[in-house]
Protein backbone atom coordinates (compact mmCIF):
# COMPACT_ATOMS: atom_id res chain seq x y z
CA UNK A 1 0.00 0.00 0.00
CA UNK A 2 2.69 3.22 -0.77
CA UNK A 3 1.49 6.37 -2.09
CA UNK A 4 0.53 7.10 1.35
CA UNK A 5 0.45 3.52 0.83
CA UNK A 6 3.00 2.76 -1.34
CA UNK A 7 5.42 5.65 0.42
CA UNK A 8 7.09 7.65 3.42
CA UNK A 9 10.05 7.87 5.15
CA UNK A 10 12.11 6.11 7.96
CA UNK A 11 15.80 5.19 9.20
CA UNK A 12 16.50 2.17 10.30
CA UNK A 13 20.36 0.66 10.59
CA UNK A 14 20.88 -2.63 8.76
CA UNK A 15 23.86 -3.00 11.43
CA UNK A 16 21.38 -3.91 14.12
CA UNK A 17 19.89 -6.91 11.65
CA UNK A 18 20.26 -10.15 12.39
CA UNK A 19 19.28 -11.87 9.27
CA UNK A 20 18.42 -10.68 5.72
CA UNK A 21 15.52 -12.60 3.43
CA UNK A 22 16.94 -10.94 0.16
CA UNK A 23 13.93 -11.12 -2.48
CA UNK A 24 17.15 -13.09 -4.73
CA UNK A 25 16.83 -16.08 -3.05
CA UNK A 26 13.41 -16.96 -2.69
CA UNK A 27 13.17 -19.62 -5.01
CA UNK A 28 11.46 -19.69 -8.55
CA UNK A 29 9.06 -21.63 -8.06
CA UNK A 30 8.10 -20.27 -4.28
CA UNK A 31 7.92 -16.98 -5.95
CA UNK A 32 4.88 -18.33 -8.45
CA UNK A 33 3.31 -20.15 -5.69
CA UNK A 34 2.89 -16.68 -3.92
CA UNK A 35 0.68 -16.40 -5.68
CA UNK A 36 -2.09 -18.48 -4.45
CA UNK A 37 -1.89 -16.99 -1.06
CA UNK A 38 -5.99 -15.31 -1.32
CA UNK A 39 -6.05 -11.62 -0.90
CA UNK A 40 -9.36 -9.99 0.39
CA UNK A 41 -11.59 -7.28 -2.12
CA UNK A 42 -12.14 -4.83 0.41
CA UNK A 43 -12.59 -0.85 0.76
CA UNK A 44 -11.37 0.51 3.30
CA UNK A 45 -11.56 4.38 5.16
CA UNK A 46 -8.73 5.63 6.99
CA UNK A 47 -9.06 9.42 8.66
CA UNK A 48 -5.57 11.37 8.63
CA UNK A 49 -4.05 13.44 12.05
CA UNK A 50 -0.93 14.71 13.32
CA UNK A 51 0.47 12.32 15.29
CA UNK A 52 3.92 14.24 15.63
CA UNK A 53 5.42 17.10 14.40
CA UNK A 54 9.35 18.17 14.79
CA UNK A 55 11.21 21.44 14.02
CA UNK A 56 9.95 24.92 12.52
CA UNK A 57 9.73 23.11 8.51
CA UNK A 58 7.05 20.41 9.84
CA UNK A 59 3.27 21.52 9.76
CA UNK A 60 1.35 23.13 12.73
CA UNK A 61 -1.56 20.45 11.81
CA UNK A 62 -3.26 17.97 9.23
CA UNK A 63 -5.99 16.04 8.55
CA UNK A 64 -7.59 13.73 6.06
CA UNK A 65 -9.22 10.77 4.57
CA UNK A 66 -7.75 7.73 2.25
CA UNK A 67 -10.17 5.51 0.84
CA UNK A 68 -8.65 2.50 -0.30
CA UNK A 69 -9.97 -0.39 -3.12
CA UNK A 70 -8.67 -3.53 -3.87
CA UNK A 71 -9.99 -6.24 -5.75
CA UNK A 72 -9.28 -9.74 -8.00
CA UNK A 73 -7.32 -12.43 -7.47
CA UNK A 74 -4.48 -14.59 -8.85
CA UNK A 75 -6.68 -15.55 -11.72
CA UNK A 76 -7.92 -12.12 -13.34
CA UNK A 77 -5.24 -10.30 -11.72
CA UNK A 78 -5.53 -7.22 -9.19
CA UNK A 79 -7.21 -3.82 -9.41
CA UNK A 80 -6.70 -1.21 -6.64
CA UNK A 81 -7.68 2.11 -6.12
CA UNK A 82 -6.72 4.79 -3.73
CA UNK A 83 -7.73 8.50 -3.08
CA UNK A 84 -5.69 10.48 -0.58
CA UNK A 85 -7.22 14.17 0.84
CA UNK A 86 -4.55 15.94 2.62
CA UNK A 87 -5.26 19.31 4.31
CA UNK A 88 -1.70 20.53 6.27
CA UNK A 89 -1.06 23.88 7.95
CA UNK A 90 2.50 25.01 8.33
CA UNK A 91 3.75 27.13 11.80
CA UNK A 92 3.07 30.40 9.52
CA UNK A 93 -0.36 29.32 9.51
CA UNK A 94 -0.50 28.79 6.02
CA UNK A 95 -2.56 26.19 4.71
CA UNK A 96 -1.86 23.39 1.52
CA UNK A 97 -4.74 20.61 0.05
CA UNK A 98 -4.06 18.39 -1.71
CA UNK A 99 -6.28 15.79 -3.76
CA UNK A 100 -4.46 12.40 -4.97
CA UNK A 101 -6.20 9.75 -6.95
CA UNK A 102 -4.62 6.47 -8.35
CA UNK A 103 -5.41 3.22 -10.10
CA UNK A 104 -3.53 0.48 -11.04
CA UNK A 105 -4.07 -3.14 -12.24
CA UNK A 106 -1.04 -5.77 -11.76
CA UNK A 107 -1.36 -9.10 -13.41
CA UNK A 108 -1.92 -12.46 -11.48
CA UNK A 109 2.13 -13.58 -12.26
CA UNK A 110 2.86 -9.61 -11.15
CA UNK A 111 4.63 -9.73 -14.38
CA UNK A 112 3.03 -6.55 -15.75
CA UNK A 113 1.87 -3.21 -13.77
CA UNK A 114 -0.69 -0.37 -15.30
CA UNK A 115 -0.89 2.57 -13.61
CA UNK A 116 -1.82 6.40 -13.56
CA UNK A 117 -1.67 8.74 -10.46
CA UNK A 118 -3.62 12.16 -10.68
CA UNK A 119 -2.53 15.04 -7.64
CA UNK A 120 -4.08 18.55 -7.15
CA UNK A 121 -2.62 20.24 -5.29
CA UNK A 122 -4.64 23.77 -4.05
CA UNK A 123 -7.22 23.35 -6.52
CA UNK A 124 -4.39 24.11 -9.71
CA UNK A 125 -4.64 21.90 -12.32
CA UNK A 126 -4.15 17.80 -12.42
CA UNK A 127 -0.40 16.55 -12.43
CA UNK A 128 -0.80 13.24 -14.07
CA UNK A 129 1.43 9.92 -14.06
CA UNK A 130 0.35 7.06 -16.61
CA UNK A 131 2.04 4.21 -17.77
CA UNK A 132 2.75 0.65 -17.83
CA UNK A 133 5.66 -1.28 -15.89
CA UNK A 134 6.65 -4.78 -17.30
CA UNK A 135 9.20 -7.45 -16.74
CA UNK A 136 11.71 -9.29 -18.72
CA UNK A 137 11.82 -13.11 -18.57
CA UNK A 138 15.61 -12.42 -16.26
CA UNK A 139 13.40 -10.08 -13.88
CA UNK A 140 14.81 -6.53 -15.61
CA UNK A 141 11.98 -3.99 -15.40
CA UNK A 142 10.83 -2.02 -18.66
CA UNK A 143 8.65 1.07 -18.65
CA UNK A 144 6.17 2.44 -20.96
CA UNK A 145 5.50 5.99 -20.27
CA UNK A 146 2.63 8.33 -21.69
CA UNK A 147 2.78 11.05 -19.02
CA UNK A 148 3.75 13.33 -17.88
CA UNK A 149 6.50 12.97 -20.63
CA UNK A 150 6.38 10.15 -23.07
CA UNK A 151 9.37 7.88 -23.10
CA UNK A 152 10.37 3.72 -23.62
CA UNK A 153 12.62 3.06 -20.66
CA UNK A 154 14.83 -0.20 -19.74
CA UNK A 155 16.01 -0.46 -16.15
CA UNK A 156 18.71 -2.77 -14.95
CA UNK A 157 16.46 -3.44 -12.10
CA UNK A 158 15.08 -6.50 -10.34
CA UNK A 159 11.64 -5.30 -8.84
CA UNK A 160 8.39 -6.14 -7.36
CA UNK A 161 5.28 -4.57 -7.63
CA UNK A 162 3.00 -3.76 -4.71
CA UNK A 163 0.93 -6.66 -4.69
CA UNK A 164 3.35 -9.28 -5.23
CA UNK A 165 5.83 -6.56 -2.38
CA UNK A 166 2.64 -7.60 0.16
CA UNK A 167 2.31 -11.46 -0.87
CA UNK A 168 6.00 -11.74 0.08
CA UNK A 169 5.22 -9.63 3.20
CA UNK A 170 3.20 -12.34 4.18
CA UNK A 171 5.10 -15.64 3.39
CA UNK A 172 7.82 -14.36 5.28
CA UNK A 173 5.43 -13.30 8.36
CA UNK A 174 4.19 -17.03 8.06
CA UNK A 175 7.85 -18.48 7.91
CA UNK A 176 8.70 -16.19 11.07
CA UNK A 177 11.36 -14.34 8.50
CA UNK A 178 12.11 -10.95 10.46
CA UNK A 179 13.53 -8.89 7.81
CA UNK A 180 12.79 -8.66 3.74
CA UNK A 181 14.65 -6.91 0.98
CA UNK A 182 13.10 -5.45 -1.80
CA UNK A 183 13.41 -3.14 -4.41
CA UNK A 184 9.93 -1.97 -5.46
CA UNK A 185 7.70 0.00 -8.29
CA UNK A 186 4.72 1.33 -7.67
CA UNK A 187 4.51 4.22 -10.24
CA UNK A 188 4.77 6.77 -7.74
CA UNK A 189 6.44 10.68 -8.21
CA UNK A 190 7.39 10.94 -12.18
CA UNK A 191 6.50 7.28 -12.97
CA UNK A 192 10.15 6.24 -13.15
CA UNK A 193 11.17 5.82 -9.26
CA UNK A 194 12.86 2.73 -7.94
CA UNK A 195 12.46 2.32 -4.19
CA UNK A 196 14.95 -0.05 -1.76
CA UNK A 197 12.78 -1.54 0.94
CA UNK A 198 13.46 -2.75 3.90
CA UNK A 199 10.81 -4.56 5.69
CA UNK A 200 10.69 -5.28 9.37
CA UNK A 201 8.11 -7.91 10.57
CA UNK A 202 7.01 -8.52 14.32
CA UNK A 203 5.55 -11.47 16.20
CA UNK A 204 2.13 -12.55 15.53
CA UNK A 205 -0.46 -10.51 17.33
CA UNK A 206 -1.79 -12.22 19.81
CA UNK A 207 -4.26 -9.40 20.97
CA UNK A 208 -7.43 -8.25 19.08
CA UNK A 209 -6.86 -5.53 16.92
CA UNK A 210 -7.32 -1.61 18.58
CA UNK A 211 -8.99 -0.15 15.60
CA UNK A 212 -13.00 -0.51 15.78
CA UNK A 213 -13.43 -1.31 12.33
CA UNK A 214 -11.33 -3.84 12.17
CA UNK A 215 -13.17 -5.80 15.01
CA UNK A 216 -15.50 -7.62 12.94
CA UNK A 217 -15.77 -11.63 12.96
CA UNK A 218 -14.85 -11.60 9.53
CA UNK A 219 -11.34 -10.74 11.04
CA UNK A 220 -11.52 -12.91 14.02
CA UNK A 221 -9.35 -15.99 13.05
CA UNK A 222 -7.37 -14.36 10.90
CA UNK A 223 -3.52 -13.61 11.77
CA UNK A 224 -1.87 -10.79 11.48
CA UNK A 225 1.64 -8.99 12.04
CA UNK A 226 2.90 -5.57 13.25
CA UNK A 227 5.04 -4.63 10.08
CA UNK A 228 7.44 -1.58 9.49
CA UNK A 229 8.95 -0.94 6.05
CA UNK A 230 10.87 1.40 5.12
CA UNK A 231 11.64 3.22 1.64
CA UNK A 232 14.81 4.41 0.16
CA UNK A 233 15.35 6.62 -2.82
CA UNK A 234 17.53 4.54 -5.54
CA UNK A 235 18.63 7.46 -7.00
CA UNK A 236 19.81 9.21 -3.54
CA UNK A 237 23.29 8.55 -1.98
CA UNK A 238 22.02 9.10 1.90
CA UNK A 239 21.41 6.06 3.67
CA UNK A 240 18.40 7.49 5.22
CA UNK A 241 15.05 6.64 4.32
CA UNK A 242 12.71 8.99 1.95
CA UNK A 243 9.62 7.63 4.32
CA UNK A 244 8.41 4.85 6.71
CA UNK A 245 5.46 3.15 6.83
CA UNK A 246 3.97 1.17 9.97
CA UNK A 247 1.23 -1.07 9.93
CA UNK A 248 -0.66 -4.09 11.07
CA UNK A 249 -1.22 -6.41 7.67
CA UNK A 250 -3.86 -9.14 8.04
CA UNK A 251 -2.82 -12.21 6.21
CA UNK A 252 -5.68 -11.62 3.82
CA UNK A 253 -3.69 -8.33 2.44
CA UNK A 254 -5.97 -5.88 5.14
CA UNK A 255 -3.96 -3.14 6.54
CA UNK A 256 -4.54 -1.54 9.72
CA UNK A 257 -3.13 0.61 12.72
CA UNK A 258 -1.14 2.77 9.62
CA UNK A 259 1.65 5.33 10.29
CA UNK A 260 3.28 7.56 8.17
CA UNK A 261 6.98 8.74 8.86
CA UNK A 262 8.16 11.72 6.90
CA UNK A 263 11.22 12.37 9.48
CA UNK A 264 10.57 15.73 11.01
CA UNK A 265 6.17 14.83 11.18
CA UNK A 266 4.37 11.48 11.48
CA UNK A 267 0.54 11.15 10.27
CA UNK A 268 -1.80 8.12 11.77
CA UNK A 269 -4.24 6.93 9.49
CA UNK A 270 -6.60 5.08 11.88
CA UNK A 271 -9.49 2.74 9.80
CA UNK A 272 -12.71 3.90 10.48
CA UNK A 273 -14.49 1.70 7.63
CA UNK A 274 -13.77 -1.89 6.54
CA UNK A 275 -16.32 -3.67 4.01
CA UNK A 276 -15.39 -6.90 2.68
CA UNK A 277 -16.28 -6.75 -0.75
CA UNK A 278 -17.80 -9.75 -3.34
CA UNK A 279 -15.27 -11.81 -4.97
CA UNK A 280 -14.92 -14.84 -7.35
CA UNK A 281 -13.10 -18.26 -6.67
CA UNK A 282 -9.86 -18.44 -8.01
CA UNK A 283 -8.13 -22.10 -8.36
CA UNK A 284 -4.81 -21.00 -9.46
Amino acid sequence: MRHVFSTSPWGLSRGLLAFIFPLALIPQAQAQALSNLPLAAHRAIYDLSLLKSTGDSAPASARGRIVFEFTGSACEGYAASFRQLTEVQSQEGDTSRSDMRSATFEDGDSQSFNFKVETVNNGRGADAVDGRAMKSKDGALSLDLRSPKRAKLDLDHRVVFPTEQILRIIEAAKQEKRTLDMKVFDGSDDGRKIFSTLTLIGKEAANPPEEKAAQIKALETVRRWPVKVSYFDLAKKENNPDYIMSFDLFENGISGALKLDYGNFILKAEMTGLELLPQSDCQK
